[in-house]
């Protein structure tokens, strides 16, 4: 959010949003669950797959990338036969945890309040 000079009038300004900046990078279905996933260790597409089945390989890779593009993600590839790429989270990544933290307090208490503990 943006305020006018001496006005104390909020105007939605996405370029400029904390709020949407950080949506941006952490929103969709399968981020933050891929966030979690990563901040317990490296992860292969495989095993990322294989711990969060609900996903598709499409969805799952598309999440990847943009937060490889966000610099949430690293993606090493090693040049071996089979093929191996492992992800993990970068400092920057890792530093959300704080906020993701928050985030899951927040849902356990929402979710003992709707009685889906």
């Amino acid at each position: 959010m943006t305020t006018q000079p001496d006005s104390g009038v909020y105007r939605y300004d996405p370029q400029h949003c904390p709020f949407t900046a950080t949506w941006g990078v952490l929103g969709g279905k399968w981020k933050g669950v891929l966030w979690w996933r990563l901040s317990n260790g490296i992860g292969r597409l495989g095993e990322l797959q294989r711990a969060i089945p609900q996903i598709t390989k499409k969805m799952l890779v598309q999440s990847l990338r943009e937060l490889e593009r966000d610099g949430i993600v690293r993606r090493e590839a090693f040049d071996q036969v089979p093929p191996r790429v492992e992800y993990s989270l970068t400092d920057y990544g890792r530093s959300l945890a704080p906020v993701m933290d928050a985030v899951c307090a927040w849902g356990a208490r929402h979710l003992e309040r709707a009685g889906r503990t």
